[in-house]
């Protein structure tokens, strides 16, 4: 029985030394696990305490250079034929013999449509009867005249009589010349019934048929020259300023592959009342597959300077005061944008900073926003 006593106790010291060591190496592995996580805190801290440094690509930066900028003002407007038409009927009457129709060429004097012209030959038969009556009045009184004249030479009649005769040619002469008029108004009428096309162009507008009975003043055809083009551009009176006739721009032309030069034509010289802008037209060429009404844009080339200019793209605007990012000593600076010229570098626009030595690196666009004082290095190719 004492052994068997003593065999108990030996596995109760057993079981206890065991539970101490096992307690042990848990408070070893606790202890370095909390070494560990101090040391990964510390690391953390230490990496948040330094400011990162960001590396660019070549393509996120431009520099700043002395350029003679091309300076333009943008225009924007539709193209409408220089020469239109609108063919209207000039007297009341039925329409007969239309057979053009929209898109068909036509050439200047070319009869486009008649009016049933049945009362206009009327008055021009009764026009010139009244004025063959008229001529035999003025016969007749001529007549009674040298025959008075030849009595009163001979003492037969007064002076009065002589006078009464003359004075009846005259009369006779008025209503003559009076009937004339009439035969021509007549005529005019008579011609008035033949549409004719007072240009060569195309047919753009057909608005009446065969049959229609139509009203003075009544439009029939619309007609358009396509051998020249001009366009309306309103701008502001600030680029007015710099606006001269013969100036030249270069203007997208929906449509059109290949861009056209216009040259400035004509200035208005009174600013629109309700716009406050001043209409600038510009004469375009005439370009294959050009219609009117074509929306056109482009940039009238006012003149150039010498500035030093970053592209357009890298001025940013997200903040009242549009800014640059630009690259001091390996970190980000923002620099404020104020006035300056705008031009062109060939088709890039460009924008003048003004104080910005040449050479400088600047941001992009594609860059996007990085904050004031960043480290930041240029990759490594």
């Amino acid at each position: 029985m004492n052994a068997a006593r003593s065999r108990s106790t030996w596995i109760k010291w057993l079981l206890l030394a065991m539970l101490v060591a096992g307690v042990g190496v848990g408070l070893v592995r606790a202890l370095d696990k909390r070494k560990t996580q101090a040391a990964a805190a510390r690391t953390a801290a230490e990496s948040l305490q330094k400011a990162p440094v960001y590396t660019l690509a070549a393509s996120d930066v431009v520099t700043a250079q002395s350029l003679e900028l091309t300076q333009t003002v943008g225009v924007s407007g539709s193209v409408k034929a220089l020469q239109t038409a609108a063919v209207k009927a000039r007297t009341a009457g039925e329409i007969q013999g239309l057979s053009k129709r929209e898109g068909d060429e036509v050439k200047a004097g070319e009869v486009l449509a008649r009016i049933d012209s049945t009362e206009a030959q009327a008055r021009v038969r009764q026009a010139a009867q009244q004025a063959e009556s008229a001529q035999a009045q003025v016969s007749i009184a001529r007549r009674t005249m040298d025959n008075n004249q030849a009595l009163v030479r001979q003492g037969f009649i007064s002076a009065t009589a002589l006078e009464t005769s003359t004075n009846n040619l005259s009369a006779a002469e008025a209503n003559h010349r009076a009937a004339l008029a009439a035969l021509d108004i007549a005529r005019k009428s008579l011609a008035d019934t033949t549409l004719r096309s007072p240009l060569s162009g195309q047919i753009s507008a057909r608005l009446v048929q065969n049959g229609e009975r139509v009203g003075i003043d009544t439009r029939v055809f619309d007609v358009v020259d396509l051998s020249a083009f001009e366009m309306e551009a309103a701008i502001t009176p600030a680029d007015a300023v710099s606006v001269r006739v013969g100036q030249t721009a270069m203007l997208r032309i929906e449509g059109l592959s290949d861009p056209v030069q216009a040259t400035v034509s004509r200035i208005n010289p009174s600013v629109q009342a309700g716009s406050r802008s001043v209409l600038v037209y510009l004469r375009v060429p005439a370009a294959p597959g050009m219609r009117q009404g074509m929306f056109a844009q482009g940039h009238l080339v006012t003149g150039a300077v010498q500035v030093t200019a970053v592209p357009a793209s890298a001025v940013r605007n997200d903040r009242p005061q549009p800014y640059i990012q630009i690259v001091r000593e390996g970190s980000v600076a923002h620099l404020a944008v104020t006035g300056g010229a705008t031009g062109l570098r060939g088709s890039e626009p460009m924008r003048e900073i003004a104080g910005l030595p040449a050479g400088t690196q600047v941001l992009g666009a594609q860059a996007g926003l990085i904050r004031e004082g960043t480290a930041v290095k240029l990759a490594t190719n």
